[in-house]
């Protein structure tokens, strides 16, 4: 695929493939969290968020999860909650060119923080 925007760009394509999955993760994360949510949307959501991430240039691949057993535990009386960091388990694949990263979106309990890193 040709990059109309690689002009731009003054790095290896590794760290575009980086950088892409950076705004990606972040797209996400800032869309989606507070959304209402309750066990009956929890897969159409996960599903709703995977299609919107692989439609965005560079994209391989995308897997979304939301921990039910959180919802679960937090549902009220008006039966729904709201989508937190926490609860989301997101990994994406980016190719950029010749490279390839995985970035993932988890909640790290012993930072009590929901992380954007990239992996293998």
């Amino acid at each position: 695929m040709q990059d109309p925007a690689e002009r731009y760009f003054h790095c290896t394509d590794r760290e575009r493939a980086i950088f892409e999955a950076g705004i990606k993760l972040g797209t996400i994360y800032h869309q989606y969290v507070g959304v209402p949510i309750n066990l009956s949307n929890l897969e159409s959501l996960e599903n709703a968020i995977m299609e919107s991430v692989l439609v965005q240039p560079f994209v391989d691949s995308a897997s979304v999860k939301i921990d039910p057993e959180i919802v679960k535990k937090r549902q009220g009386v008006y039966k729904y909650i709201t989508l937190s960091g926490e609860m989301l388990n997101v990994e994406i694949g980016i190719r950029y060119r010749n490279a390839s990263v995985k970035a993932y979106l988890k909640y790290i309990p012993e930072m009590d923080y929901p992380l954007m890193f990239v992996g293998d």
